[in-house]
């Protein structure tokens, strides 16, 4: 039988750790959120990012979550995950196996846009782009990884930054196939011949 190597005290393991990107598909239960961070909590893994939105299936919600952990821990909360009642599927998927994106908002002061041209500049240079202008502030909007989001706030922070916020993760995979609408028309097709019989 096989082992997992993990030390419980500090939360090393053999592999070390990585980023993955969980996806979990319900159906919209009150309370899903709150057993489905529990399951994090009791395996000591911290959430670095949650996106709940619709999939491709009407009616089924989405829970895209980033985590940096060992894979044999991942692993494990998938698996407790799928064991909840009102949870379709669950996967987890590595960072090559995923393309994904966030969306973040900046509030800079419309004084600083007008008084110097580099603001100007780096929002070019970032080819992010201004949502709304009002006199007291202006809003900008970038998409794109992490640490292109988190580059351009460390720039704009030099001007006064009024506000920032960062979306979670959205991520779709990089597979030709689609593994839950897959699973979910075996699982309709196999309600239907159970119905027939």
């Amino acid at each position: 039988m096989a082992t997992t190597t993990i030390n419980s005290e500090n939360g090393n393991c053999k592999e070390g750790k990585k980023s993955f990107t969980i996806s979990a598909f319900s159906e919209n239960h009150i309370g899903l959120l709150n057993r489905i961070t529990i399951i994090f909590t009791r395996r000591q893994v911290n959430i670095d990012s949650l996106t709940v939105s619709g999939s491709a299936i009407p009616g089924i919600h989405k829970f895209t979550i980033v985590v940096n952990d060992c894979r044999e821990k991942v692993e494990k909360v998938v698996e407790q995950i799928e064991k909840l009642v009102e949870v379709l599927k669950a996967f987890y998927h590595t960072e090559d196996e995923v393309i994904h994106q966030e969306i973040a908002l900046y509030k800079v002061p419309t004084k600083a846009l007008l008084e110097s041209n580099k603001v100007e500049a780096t929002i070019r240079k970032h080819s992010a782009r201004i949502l709304e202008v009002r006199p007291e502030y202006t809003v900008i909007e970038l998409t794109g990884h992490k640490e292109e989001t988190q580059a351009l706030f460390d720039e704009l922070n030099e001007y006064g930054l009024l506000q920032f916020t960062r979306s979670g993760r959205i991520a779709v995979t990089r597979s030709s196939k689609e593994v839950f609408s897959n699973y979910m028309k075996e699982v309709g097709h196999q309600s239907v011949e159970y119905e027939k019989n």
